[in-house]
């Protein structure tokens, strides 16, 4: 089953910032964000065990365990094992480091094992408060977290995790299962098997506004082949595009800032939200089924569904082009279409 069959709607809710990513949240702002995004109409959730170690995945499930479980969708991922000893200095992230600083202080493990990767989803079904789980991504098996160790990684989650999920999938106990990751060799990797295929993944800062010339050039058009979807982790850019100060989970660079600013510039001059057109840019894709930006504030959800149902005209698509803001390569709305050589 295509994920675009699975999903409910072009917009569903990142929940990594419930996991007090960058800062720490009250318990009671995190549940007035997942309100606000019920009430917008949004039922698709993600979240994940790394986020806060486990933090994340007990708040979305507090308020989600009071709402009919046939009438939202849910996805976690595998890769972190929770445990209950507790951290005892800095953890090693990867570049991700202090993401979650302000998170619950237990350990995880970086596990990718078919025993790993049942208890870990035996474990997120209790944190969430649920019988089951719709689509599980295999988490972060990169560079940005393992550098040159990334393969070896891989092949731990190729043998453990890929052949448990291809299981469940195959016994109607999940929907469909992919690879969550910020990076696209793993997905590549990933389509190029002669093994049972996940059925999408989901993407994180790797199709923008500001970065999505790297996808365009082998992944998508894999994925497009395959008829593989895509979920549109981080659209924002880890908050740049949407007036914050980060880029790629860090303080944004100097030319970031110049480019977001020239962004800025020119949706001013049409009328419009920059979230807006970062949103609709990233939705574009003939591959992509849906967008999961992330928020820790009840008005940043209605933001985010009136940027995704505001009217963008066709003559900023082209201003844009023409600009050099996005790649020649990249569709557009509005049936703006990429330029062909």
């Amino acid at each position: 089953m295509s994920l675009k069959e699975i999903l409910p709607g072009r917009l569903g809710f990142g929940t990594a910032p419930l996991g007090n990513m960058f800062r720490a949240i009250p318990d009671e702002e995190a549940t007035a964000t997942v309100e606000a995004a019920w009430d917008q109409g949004i039922r698709y959730y993600d979240t994940a065990p790394f986020y806060g170690s486990g933090l994340s995945e007990s708040r979305l499930g507090e308020v989600l365990s009071t709402k009919p479980r046939d009438s939202y969708v849910l996805s976690t991922k595998v890769g972190r094992v929770i445990l209950d000893e507790l951290e005892g200095g800095a953890r090693d992230l990867g570049e991700k480091g202090g993401l979650f600083e302000h998170g619950n202080p237990n350990k995880m493990l970086h596990v990718w094992t078919a025993e790993a990767t049942e208890r870990s989803i035996e474990d997120s079904l209790k944190r969430l408060g649920t019988d089951r789980l719709d689509i599980v991504w295999v988490h972060d098996i990169a560079q940005d977290f393992h550098g040159d160790l990334w393969v070896q990684k891989f092949e731990e989650a190729r043998t453990g995790a890929f052949r448990v999920l291809s299981r469940l999938r195959d016994e109607g106990v999940i929907k469909a299962w992919g690879l969550g990751v910020n990076k696209t060799e793993p997905i590549e990797l990933t389509l190029a098997l002669d093994e049972p295929q996940p059925d999408g993944f989901l993407l994180a800062g790797r199709y923008t506004l500001l970065d999505h010339e790297h996808a365009l050039q082998r992944l998508l058009p894999m994925a497009q082949e395959q008829n593989v979807d895509m979920v549109v982790g981080g659209p924002y850019s880890s908050g740049v595009l949407a007036g914050g100060a980060h880029f790629e989970y860090q303080q944004a660079p100097p030319q970031i800032i110049e480019r977001v600013a020239k962004l800025k510039a020119l949706t001013e001059k049409h009328g419009i939200s920059i979230k807006a057109a970062a949103l609709q840019f990233s939705l574009a894709h003939p591959v992509a089924a849906t967008a999961v930006p992330g928020a820790t504030r009840p008005s940043r959800i209605a933001e985010d569904v009136a940027a995704l149902n505001e009217t963008v005209p066709a003559a900023f698509w082209h201003e844009l082009r023409t600009a050099g803001l996005v790649s020649p390569a990249a569709p557009l709305p509005n049936g703006a279409r990429p330029h062909t050589p």
